[in-house]
């Protein structure tokens, strides 16, 4: 059973498969290859984007949903999860799972072979997101190889997972400007390194905005309070505020796009003449959530392009030379 805990549990192949048959989702792609099957959505932590686009990919793919509150199963009053996710797994071909918890939950959700399990976002990791913002990217811009990309801002669970997507696509450059202290864990820098050696691609993280280089592709925050988190340190805003993203950034980037997760909180991360101006796509991003949770639904729970090719070709990488990967 395909499931989706990390970015690092998808090959290259299924990686660029998947952001490709988002795009086609994009534009306009009717499938229904999920008709008959039932998508639970269980989220402990709130959700806009993530929660909806999961919701409505299932029913847009032909498949009926579930919705779990924070409260509503028997994990909460004591049964055990791999309990839970054997009952669920008779039950359901795919959960979607938001945690309060670290991935190694998801893991234990996943330790049955009838329900595909899906990270809606962990404290690790935020994997669907990246595959979003990849698809986003290749939307944008019809390749990302080559794209240079700058991230300001917290090495959160949605920077971890763009530093694990992103060093796959051959000849990326992502800059990393992340406060002291708030940077990526050491364990994502390192996979994410070697994924650039191996793909040629090249990953940089300084704690300053001094010597900023220039002629960005993109550049990139998040909000600096991650839902479901908070920060020890009481005086962190200040550590935070040299990070803020302004229209200053785009004198030596001027043909950068903007993009954000999302939510925003204007005048902290990100000024609002940056979010609300013209070279802002954070919308067009946060749509682009619903097309790569439908392709996420269709490679785990139903026969996808991706899945058939690994089956009959392993080893092949189909549309890489049309999606400029």
């Amino acid at each position: 059973m395909p499931h989706l805990i990390s970015v690092e549990d998808l090959t290259d192949d299924e990686l660029y498969a998947i952001v490709e048959r988002a795009a086609q989702f994009a534009d306009g792609l009717c499938a229904r290859p999920l008709e008959g099957k039932v998508v639970g959505v269980h989220f402990r932590r709130t959700s806009t984007r993530t929660r909806v686009a999961f919701s409505s990919g299932a029913l847009r793919l032909g498949a009926q949903i579930v919705t779990l509150g924070p409260d509503d199963l028997q994990t909460s009053t004591g049964e055990t999860v791999a309990d839970t996710a054997r009952v669920l797994s008779r039950m359901l071909d795919a959960l979607v799972l938001r945690t309060a918890a670290p991935a190694a939950e998801l893991v234990q959700w996943a330790r049955q072979d009838r329900m595909a399990v899906i990270n809606a976002m962990t404290t690790e990791e935020h994997p669907t997101q990246a595959l979003a913002d990849l698809t986003t990217m290749h939307r944008h811009f019809g390749r990302i190889s080559g794209l240079r990309v700058l991230y300001v801002g917290e090495g959160n669970n949605s920077a971890a997972a763009l530093a694990l997507a992103l060093t796959r696509c051959p000849g990326t450059s992502l800059e990393l400007r992340t406060p002291p202290g708030y940077g990526l864990s050491g364990e994502v820098r390192a996979a994410a390194a070697a994924h650039a050696r191996l793909h040629g691609a090249s990953l940089t993280e300084s704690h300053d905005l001094d010597e900023l280089p220039g002629d960005f592709d993109v550049i990139y925050t998040t909000r600096w309070q991650t839902t479901g988190t908070s920060k020890a340190d009481p005086a962190w805003r200040h550590t935070f505020a040299p990070f803020q993203v302004h229209s200053g950034l785009w004198r030596t980037s001027p043909r950068a796009v903007f993009m954000h997760d999302l939510p925003a909180h204007r005048g902290e991360e990100v000024t609002a003449e940056v979010l609300d101006g013209p070279f802002s796509i954070a919308f067009d991003q946060s749509e682009n959530k619903l097309y790569s949770a439908m392709a996420v639904l269709e490679h785990c729970a139903g026969a996808s392009p991706a899945a058939r090719s690994r089956r009959q070709a392993p080893g092949a990488l189909p549309m890489i030379a049309e999606v400029g990967f």
